[in-house]
């Protein structure tokens, strides 16, 4: 998975056939066995997009969709975030790709397919598929649009003590490898909304707002999680398991700063 992470770029033109039973069948298997940091219940599936009418105006030859719904709580956009991540990574191995859609979704169509009731909400789904060999001319517009393979430097992003102090690489000790993969992490619009705050052996996280939160909910929460996802992923690859809790330290921030939640490693 952390290999996924390193080559993983969002695809929105795939190959015009549809996805091999066993790839699916390993994929809806590795839903089953989800769950999230926060506790609350998300549900995914995928879909054949002829089927269910689902589209998308950027999207190029996907046969099927990867649609979920999640309870409109308190850290939903992150709880759905963190396991949709881990889909996309798991179906990666499989090579099978993936591009998180909010706002290019018929949404009207997704929310039927997967029964969408009052008080649950739709933040992203995504086309499963492979890879064309040729990339459309849509997607290499918008990716040069929002800048897709550039990521911040890791001293803009991670924090030591304070948000004064730029974390070193020395210095983030046995972090340092899941920061990166954090810092590698697709987001809205490529905005990277994530910042952390190392207080000793503490990760604190923050969510660096740019984007209006919507009726459906925060976009930028669901980025968050997918960080989270990240931090797992490798964190359990190199042998700890970690404990998320909420105690939000007295580090002084901006207005545009908001605290999510707290990480610590521990051995397994």
């Amino acid at each position: 998975m952390k290999e996924m992470i390193k080559n993983r770029r969002s695809v929105r033109t795939f190959e015009d056939v549809p996805l091999k039973d066993e790839d699916r069948k390993a994929i809806e298997e590795y839903i089953a066995t989800l769950d999230n940091p926060f506790s609350i219940p998300v549900t995914l599936k995928i879909f054949h997009a002829k089927e269910y009418g689902l589209t998308s105006p950027v999207i190029v030859g996907a046969k099927e969709y990867l649609v979920g719904k999640v309870p409109f709580l308190p850290h939903c956009e992150m709880a759905y975030g963190y396991e949709f991540e881990k889909v996309c990574l798991f179906a990666l191995t499989k090579g099978v790709s993936s591009v998180m859609l909010a706002g290019s979704l018929k949404r009207e169509a997704f929310e039927k397919a997967i029964d969408v009731k009052e008080k649950e909400v739709l933040p992203v789904a995504s086309p499963l598929g492979y890879v064309a060999k040729k990339m459309s001319l849509r997607e290499m517009v918008m990716r040069k649009a929002i800048g897709a393979d550039n990521r911040l430097p890791f001293e803009k992003l991670f924090f030591s003590q304070n948000f004064e102090t730029s974390l070193s690489k020395e210095e983030a000790g046995l972090y340092l490898e899941a920061l990166e993969a954090i810092r590698l992490a697709p987001s809205a619009v490529n905005h990277q909304p994530w910042r952390v705050v190392k207080e000793n052996d503490v990760l604190h996280f923050y969510e660096f707002k740019t984007i209006k939160e919507s009726p459906i909910g925060d976009v930028q929460k669901i980025d968050m999680g997918i960080a989270l996802s990240h931090l797992d992923v490798v964190m359990e690859e190199n042998g700890y398991q970690g404990e998320y809790f909420f105690d939000e330290p007295s580090i002084a921030k901006g207005d545009s700063l908001e605290y999510i939640v707290s990480y610590r490693a521990l051995q397994k």
